[in-house]
């Protein structure tokens, strides 16, 4: 793939997947008002309870399959072998079954008293009985998804994202009006299954559901596994400090400061990470292709590095400069004490940009001790860093401590990927980090301005500066947008 296809593919796939995960978002704002007015707060946090736990064990006990598959079917795929592409996809299969079957079992089980003993809530044994299959339907399209990917079917993947985003919408809404929180579990059935089916009526036109013959097959995926379990437990230990950092924020601030530090981080991290969905379901699998070629992963990597500061960057000056005015569309003025935090937090974007294309390496190249160590640093690093962020600063530490610790982090992963995989940034890189970032700052700046008619003027400027850098390099300079423009015109 030519240096200009490579880049419009990125912007392609980033585009479509990006939009998908705004369209998420936006339903799932719209979702969560209704939800709220027909569930009001306690049904919302049975619900939210209850996802909770379902979540837990389905990270679990997939064996992390959805996301190691991906790297071997991937290889399997370009390599044009058909035969031993369908012969790990049974594989894939073999292993989910046997996830799903553990995962539904265990929930039955021991989902009582794991909700007792984490939450200090009793349930009813039935509730985890009838919710069990939803672990089993969730660890079944988790793998089918990653067939999906690895296979390089991303067209018909976002199909089956959008469906379901809009399906979840279009079930939730009505049962709850009409059954009120008795309505919870059968959305959750209804939500996992009509996932399932839809992500099935995709992978089974392409590989059909063969599993005769697996005898012994469970032996040929202990690699995937092993890869699998290492992200678990990369996931467990990130799941582990944000259960850390908001224990810590409760005991010194109270559950007000535990939510504006939710509200904050979501702003900034979640809403900003639409760029970086396409990582996964695109980048993941074309680096684990050429994972035996360091020079192609070298340039690969700097490539997805150079769009997503190019993508990335023009939005995260627009929300900087106009967090104010977007913050009450989303929450209320109540949250107004968020903004300094969020506005200095959405520069940790920028080193994250950076590192995300690094840190998938390892996983392409199944290094699942580099992965896991750099893990539980970086997790370690933030929860330290937040703890003393916010004794010294408040809210507005927290989102310095953010920015500061994935400075560190990415400081770390350029090093390693130096000396483990001889991947450097490319000149590239370079000039857009050096061109976005003091934009970025210039903006950040603006924000204490006291006139406000001069603060919004200079704001804008550097939104507008930034913006039009990155259209210059995404439609002239990178892809092949400019000579469709220009074909289309002619024609």
């Amino acid at each position: 793939m030519s240096g200009k296809q490579s880049y419009t593919h990125i912007l392609k796939y980033t585009g479509m997947f990006g939009g998908v995960q705004g369209l998420n978002i936006a339903i799932t704002l719209v979702r969560n008002k209704f939800v709220a007015l027909l569930l009001g707060p306690a049904g919302m946090g049975l619900a939210s309870l209850f996802t909770t736990i379902v979540n837990f064990f389905n990270q679990a006990t997939s064996l992390g399959i959805s996301f190691s598959a991906v790297r071997h079917i991937s290889e399997l795929y370009d390599s044009g072998d058909t035969e031993r592409t369908n012969h790990f996809v049974k594989v894939v299969r073999g292993w989910t079954l046997l996830a799903a079957l553990a995962g539904m079992l265990l929930l039955a089980v021991l989902g009582p008293l794991f909700g007792s003993s984490v939450f200090g809530w009793h349930a009813d044994a039935i509730d985890f009985i009838l919710l069990s299959p939803v672990v089993a339907m969730t660890t079944i399209t988790g793998s089918e998804t990653a067939i999906l990917k690895g296979a390089r079917m991303l067209k018909p993947l976002a199909k089956v994202q959008v469906i379901s985003i809009l399906s979840t919408l279009v079930v939730t809404v009505p049962t709850y009006y009409f059954f009120g929180m008795s309505g919870i579990i059968p959305v959750f059935l209804s939500m996992a299954f009509l996932t399932m089916v839809y992500t099935l009526r995709h992978s089974l036109k392409h590989f059909p559901y063969r599993l005769r013959g697996a005898n012994g097959i469970l032996g040929e995926g202990m690699e995937m596994v092993r890869l699998g379990v290492a992200f678990v437990l990369g996931c467990v230990f990130g799941s582990g400090s944000e259960l850390a950092i908001r224990s810590l924020l409760n005991v010194e601030g109270g559950l007000d400061v535990v939510g504006l530090y939710n509200a904050g981080y979501m702003l900034t991290v979640t809403y900003a990470g639409m760029v970086f969905s396409a990582m996964e379901t695109d980048y993941f699998p074309r680096l684990s292709a050429v994972a035996n070629d360091a020079r192609a992963i070298e340039v690969l990597a700097n490539r997805q590095i150079e769009m997503s500061l190019l993508l990335v960057s023009p939005m995260l000056a627009a929300l900087i400069v106009f967090l104010p005015l977007i913050l009450p569309l989303l929450y209320s003025s109540r949250f107004a004490d968020i903004i300094p935090m969020g506005q200095i937090a959405v520069f940790s974007m920028y080193f994250k940009a950076v590192m995300l294309p690094l840190e998938y390496i390892n996983l392409a190249k199944g290094n699942t001790k580099a992965f896991l160590v750099l893990e539980i640093c970086f997790n370690v690093l933030i929860t330290v860093l937040i703890a003393y962020g916010y004794r010294l600063f408040g809210l507005w530490g927290t989102g310095l401590a953010l920015t500061v610790c994935n400075m560190l982090n990415l400081a770390v992963v350029l090093v390693y990927s130096l000396l483990r995989y001889n991947v450097s940034m490319s000149r590239n890189v370079l000039l857009y980090s050096a061109v976005h970032l003091p934009l970025g700052i210039a903006a950040y700046v603006t924000t204490f301005i006291p006139g406000c008619w001069m603060r919004w003027s200079l704001g804008i400027v550097a939104v507008a500066a930034s913006t039009v850098f990155s259209l210059y390099f995404i439609i002239y300079k990178k892809t092949l947008v400019w000579d469709k423009i220009k074909n289309k015109i002619s024609k």
